[in-house]
């Protein structure tokens, strides 16, 4: 049993995927597959279901995953202390983030930080709240980016800042005529949302319903991108995150601010409870707290 061997079984079983594997391992697929076939053979066991477009843990691949995981992050931390001996700030951060985040907040730490440390990969990988949260219990993430989160024994959240949620509207709808909009303004709208399983998207019917009424969805996405583009078409309205406008249309489009108590959203940084986090794993988590939101204050 080789270690690469390992790292090729825990990709497949993240990704469910031979060539998703590949590609994520930098490997050809039928070396891949190879020694994927070795490894089973060497354990006795299927440990992949295959068909065409998926590959499933078997009941002995989901035993030994856990084992395999625990062999790989000993070695990787035993790599990261030798690192850290001579003070180096060196290695690999797997980072997660909601996809509601990720393109928004991420891009200019990532830059400052490899700046300053240029001999840090870092991998990001765009999940839900509870992917991540899977992610960071079974040792595939370091960190991770999100909100709505509640903390438990094996997860630490730290929270960083909380943005409103802004009102989008098509520009020719007529609410943007009126001086002031208040939440029962809403009441009938159409509203495009993101998928279930985005905390955004339970955010805004949240907020909806605390204010006395379920909203109507004509349409969900799992894109910020493709909600705004839809309200542009005149599809329906949206609540859309703060920092998501900066790269975010303006042409047909109007954003407003709420009258009264506006809708916001805590955005947190989340790390493993129970495991000692590697120096550059750290340094990291420094960057990202040292860089709330521009504009928090609300």
């Amino acid at each position: 049993m080789e270690m690469h061997q390992l790292r090729y079984f825990a990709a497949v079983a993240r990704t469910g995927n031979f060539s998703r594997a590949a590609r994520e391992c930098r490997v050809a697929q039928p070396s891949l597959s190879q020694q994927i076939l070795k490894l089973e053979d060497e354990v006795g066991e299927r440990l992949f279901e295959r068909t065409q477009r998926q590959a499933l843990l078997t009941p002995a691949g989901s035993l030994f995953l856990p084992h395999a995981l625990n062999i790989l992050d000993a070695a990787e931390r035993g790599r990261q202390e030798i690192r850290e001996m001579g003070g180096q700030v060196r290695g690999k951060i797997l980072l997660g983030a909601l996809p509601t985040i990720a393109p928004y907040f991420l891009p200019n730490i990532i830059r400052s930080f490899r700046t300053k440390y240029p001999g840090v990969e870092l991998i990001i990988h765009e999940e839900t709240t509870q992917q991540l949260l899977r992610g960071l219990e079974e040792k595939e993430l370091d960190l991770a980016l999100l909100s709505d989160a509640s903390p438990n024994s094996r997860i630490e959240i730290r929270e960083l800042f909380s943005e409103e949620l802004l009102l989008c509207l098509p520009a020719a709808h007529p609410l943007v005529k009126q001086k002031k909009v208040v939440a029962s303004n809403l009441q009938y709208e159409k509203f495009i949302l993101m998928q279930d399983g985005h905390c955004l998207g339970a955010q805004a019917q949240q907020f909806c319903e605390t204010k006395g009424f379920h909203p109507e969805i004509s349409c969900r996405s799992a894109q910020i991108g493709t909600v705004v583009a839809m309200v542009q078409a005149g599809l329906g309205i949206s609540l859309i995150p703060e920092m998501a406008l900066a790269g975010a249309p303006r042409d047909g489009i109007v954003y407003r601010s709420l009258d009264g108590v506006r809708p916001r959203r805590i955005l947190a940084l989340a790390l493993p409870g129970q495991r000692k986090s590697s120096l550059c794993v750290i340094e990291f988590a420094k960057f990202v707290r040292a860089r709330p939101l521009r504009g928090d204050s609300r």
